[in-house]
């Protein structure tokens, strides 16, 4: 299993189109992204490029996702 470090925010922005979830708007330098049935958004910090660690793990869990899913994603890349 890979490491989920140095994952560019394009990359999660890619990954987040391919699970479905649309962009909703920008605020304060938060991108808010959501799709149907999810209960809370997922939020992406602009200004932070890669994107920490805890964050993808934190977001992969509100999506219903796993490590693996994103990792399988990242090996297509």
């Amino acid at each position: 299993m890979g490491r989920l470090k140095n994952i560019p925010l394009k990359t999660i922005r890619d990954f987040l189109i391919h699970c479905g979830l649309n962009y909703i708007r920008t605020s304060g330098g938060h991108e808010i992204w959501s799709a149907k049935g999810l209960t809370s958004p997922v939020v992406l910090q602009t200004h932070i490029d890669p994107v920490p660690e805890f964050i993808i793990k934190n977001n992969l869990r509100t999506i219903g996702k796993t490590e693996e899913d994103l990792l399988t994603f990242l090996k297509t890349k």
